[in-house]
């Protein structure tokens, strides 16, 4: 687990212990059809306390859905989500850290003037990208987002995110969280490969990000669906934890917050 410390809109957040980032979805094709909540205040809102009081440290919230063959929604409409939702969740929360789970730098521009805490990009960026989390101070997740991840040559991974966090440090980001991007654009065989090997990524000194909720790594291997894979999700972030992941990007927080007590108790002794 990285040592390392990241600033929120000038809140702390250390890595003494691993952290969840709960994931809030504002789309009507998200892949995990339980989580898509829409535009209802209410139940945003509801979804959110429920998650703080279960443990989450962060909240992610997604207007425009990544899934596998989905068609995106276009730059307006996926704004037109966030900007109906964002100021009643900054209101109620209002010392909450959010993040923003977009690839499109105006949507990411728009959200950091409204206070968003963290850039969740899950494209691995652009320098239009880079410049916009860099007037805006906040963290930036960088996600690994390419495939043929082939099952010897690691070091072409960690090649092409240095070359990227190189470009970032260099336009002010001082803050880089790591992502290997589990599901994006990558086989099931390359998703096992970058898990059993996710502590090689502290070589970048920087905290590591897993989101593999529910995801078709799991449900695919054990011929299931989104729907029946959080016992899948438990082990898999088990493994995470016991392998140096900081951050875990999850649907189901209580049940995230339970394999973390129980790692950190097994760590401990």
């Amino acid at each position: 687990m990285s040592n390392r410390s990241i600033v929120c809109r000038g809140q702390i957040l250390s890595f003494d212990k691993p952290r969840i980032m709960g994931i809030i979805n504002i789309t009507p094709d998200s892949f995990y059809a339980e989580s898509r909540l829409g535009t209802a205040m209410d139940a945003i809102l509801g979804k959110i306390n429920e998650m703080l009081e279960n443990g989450a440290d962060i909240i992610d919230i997604g207007a425009c859905s990544t899934r596998p063959d989905s068609v995106p929604a276009t730059e307006e409409e996926e704004w037109r989500r966030i900007a109906s939702v964002l100021p009643h969740i900054t209101k109620s929360f209002p010392n909450t850290i959010l993040s923003i789970d977009t690839y499109r730098p105006n949507v990411a521009k728009r959200c950091c003037d409204m206070g968003v805490a963290i850039i969740n990009d899950v494209t691995g960026g652009s320098s239009e990208m880079y410049d916009v989390v860099a007037a805006a101070g906040v963290p930036y997740v960088l996600t690994y987002a390419q495939s043929n991840v082939d099952n010897q040559l690691f070091p072409e991974v960690s090649r092409s995110l240095s070359l990227r966090m190189q470009e970032l440090h260099e336009r002010g980001v001082s803050d880089v969280i790591v992502d290997p991007g589990f599901g994006f654009y990558k086989t099931l065989e390359d998703n096992y490969f970058l898990m059993n090997h996710l502590e090689e990524f502290s070589i970048f000194n920087c905290p590591v990000l897993v989101g593999i909720s529910r995801k078709s790594m799991i449900y695919k291997l054990l011929e299931g669906s989104p729907i029946t894979s959080l016992n899948g999700t438990a082990v898999l972030n088990t493994i995470a934890v016991m392998k140096g992941a900081d951050i875990l990007r999850v649907h189901d927080v209580k049940e995230c917050k339970e394999v973390i007590t129980i790692v950190e108790k097994l760590k401990s002794n």
